[in-house]
């Protein structure tokens, strides 16, 4: 158990620490870093896994160690199915992605920073490599950025919004003030981490954790249609305005970034995006936008989608 690093008390008892990941349609992937996470010397006190389908947790029911739900599809409800399990005994939730794995020092980092500090909210740490800018990276990849990682500085810092492929909430406030992911935004939940977590910094600190650190997978499935992402592009974004938790400036430079990496990409033909279908998806919702009819929610009326088009986090999409 990580309590040894966090001596500061709840209510004279160390912090309680649970860990949550999400998952669709990748249960090779989710049982590997299940089985990397489970392996390290400092472990938390549950780790809770919530799929649509059992299928998609195969190798992992059972195992004395992992609990794993079945919740409704979408990566914004199935966290919410994961502080609802969470929030009867656990101080601190970290949501992680299917593919993220955290240095040995990752959790006892986030537990000395939510002990000493109770006016935090919620935390990110370190990415030291994300695979989503170059294709994906494999374990063994991830494992030798990990090891040759060097010194590892230990500065807290504030920052606009914490990176969903690796969100530590302090889950007191959450439960206080009916925070959740808003299942308004579907399937991926594009920006689902900067809405939920300008939401609870009303209620608290939002920090960057240095020391905290991991490799980011950026795992593809093969090459995913790009028409639903490209709608969310613009469609989340200008519902963020209009709900308050994204600025208009954040949002119109988000927008106005991935417009123009759709455009590039498409124009030099790249081969791992599918940047054509973003740039379709783009035009379709500046297009309702323009008649009034914009919402996250009308990807869903894009076809039947398939798990490819369920990444594990819309941080992975942010960053392309």
């Amino acid at each position: 158990m990580i309590s040894p690093s966090a001596e500061a008390t709840t209510q004279n008892r160390p912090l309680r620490i649970a860990l949550g990941i999400a998952s669709a349609g990748r249960p090779s992937i989710l049982r590997e870093t299940i089985d990397y996470l489970t392996g390290l010397p400092h472990q938390a006190e549950r780790l809770i896994v919530c799929v649509p389908v059992i299928e998609d947790a195969a190798g992992l029911a059972g195992r004395r160690n992992v609990e794993v739900f079945v919740g409704s599809r979408g990566l914004t409800a199935q966290r919410n199915r994961i502080i609802r399990a969470a929030a009867a005994d656990t101080d601190v939730l970290i949501f992680l992605d299917d593919d993220f794995i955290p240095a040995a020092t990752f959790l006892p980092r986030m537990a000395a920073v939510f002990a000493a500090r109770p006016e935090v909210a919620i935390a990110t740490g370190e990415v030291l490599a994300d695979g989503v800018l170059d294709g994906g990276l494999s374990m063994q990849q991830a494992l030798e950025v990990l090891d040759t990682a060097g010194e590892a500085a230990e500065r807290v810092a504030d920052v606009y919004n914490a990176y969903g492929c690796n969100m530590a909430v302090r889950l007191a406030p959450v439960i206080a003030h009916a925070v959740t992911f808003d299942e308004q935004l579907p399937l991926y939940g594009w920006l689902e981490d900067v809405d939920f977590s300008r939401s609870i910094a009303r209620h608290g600190r939002s920090v960057h954790v240095e020391g905290a650190r991991g490799v980011h997978l950026g795992v593809r499935s093969g090459r995913q249609p790009g028409r639903r992402l490209g709608y969310s592009q613009v469609a989340n974004p200008v519902y963020l305005i209009r709900k308050g938790t994204m600025s208009k400036g954040r949002a119109i430079a988000q927008i106005g970034r991935n417009i123009l990496a759709n455009v590039s990409g498409a124009l030099l033909k790249d081969r791992l995006i599918d940047r054509w279908g973003r740039l379709n998806g783009n035009l379709l919702a500046l297009s309702d936008l323009l008649v009034g009819r914009a919402s996250p929610s009308r990807i869903l009326e894009f076809g039947t989608p398939s798990p490819r088009e369920m990444p594990s986090s819309s941080a992975a999409a942010k960053r392309r």
